[in-house]
């Protein structure tokens, strides 16, 4: 069993613990939570781990192996270093960095005190986005990558009545591309790499965040193309477009169905099983790492982790989108 901490009491923590508790290796000793009464009330949820109001005291302790991080983005890199100097593992919520000072500071950190970091990004380790890498030959020579995820905020209606809730405030890394377009850019870099050029666009609300914004990637053979937005909604799917076929994936934040629709009319359904909830297969994933002494995942690699930030931040200097994170 390994024994984890968990700073951020939130809906996002609560079902990361009901899928890890799914792999039988998962134990929660402690938790993290600025407030006493907050942490007790979740706590009582998971049988009253030790509840701390002070990351670095939770870190030094010796009830817990390893940390899932869920906490507002800018709180990310501090607290992960953090937990890294006392020698725990790390698992960190997308997007793990504000930038790619933050990004590589942890991954410095986790080297140095031989540990494994990794994004919690849930897509790239979902049965149904691994089964795309060992069929893309299929398709022949890729030409474009197309990947949208827009989904009307909740919070955007208080935004528009004058309150700005955490998922539109700058102080903590947040906006439409950090928090879904996120999950367009990482699967790209898995399956493609770092592209040669980005252009990005981008509506700044009046907060200092983006609410919906656009990119196109160029590739040596191919371009990608990206839309994301926290102010309206999009039903598209993704798709990765060949000379002989197109992939077209369903959800590219959480895919389910995965086909190749030929040139010539057919159809293949390329679909996996899904017998578990998505944040499943992250959990898994970390805990194996943690288990047979790997210290790096080859999906959710920092390699990964590192490009997907920087095209974060080019994005963001290109739409003029600056956070207080970066003037640190």
């Amino acid at each position: 069993m390994i024994r984890f901490g968990i700073i951020g009491t939130n809906w996002i923590t609560e079902r990361f613990i009901q899928s890890a508790l799914e792999t039988e290796q998962f134990t929660l000793t402690a938790l993290y939570s600025r407030s006493e009464e907050k942490g007790k009330a979740f706590a009582a949820k998971f049988n009253d781990p030790k509840v701390y109001t002070d990351v670095e005291e939770m870190a030094a302790s010796d009830l817990l192996d390893a940390v899932y991080i869920a906490s507002p983005n800018s709180f990310h890199a501090e607290q992960a270093i953090i937990c890294m100097n006392h020698g725990k593992h790390v698992l960190c919520e997308k997007p793990m960095a504000s930038n790619v000072s933050e990004m590589q500071k942890m991954i410095d950190t986790a080297r140095k005190n031989d540990v494994v970091l990794m994004e919690a990004m849930k897509s790239t380790l979902m049965p149904n986005l691994r089964v795309i890498k060992d069929n893309l030959y299929k398709i022949g020579r890729v030409r474009r990558y197309f990947a949208s995820y827009c989904q009307y905020s909740s919070r955007y209606d208080a935004f528009k009545q004058g309150t700005v809730l955490n998922a539109f405030n700058p102080t903590y890394s947040n906006g439409s591309l950090m928090d879904l377009g996120t999950y367009c850019i990482y699967p790209m870099v898995t399956l493609f790499g770092k592209p040669d050029s980005i252009q990005a666009v981008g509506v700044q609300l009046s907060s200092g965040v983006d609410g919906e914004g656009s990119m196109v990637l160029k590739y040596k053979d191919m371009d990608a193309v990206i839309m994301h937005s926290k102010i309206a909604d999009s039903y598209l799917p993704a798709e990765i477009q060949g000379e002989n076929g197109t992939l077209v994936i369903d959800k590219i934040n959480q895919p389910y169905s995965v086909k190749i629709h030929y040139r010539d009319g057919t159809i293949e359904d390329l679909t996996q099983p899904q017998y578990q909830e998505s944040m499943y297969y992250e959990a898994e994933e970390f805990i194996e790492l943690i288990k047979t002494g790997c210290r790096e995942s080859s999906i959710n690699s920092l390699s990964n982790s590192l490009k997907a930030v920087e095209i974060m931040d080019e994005a963001r200097r290109q739409m003029g989108l600056v956070f207080p994170a970066d003037l640190k």
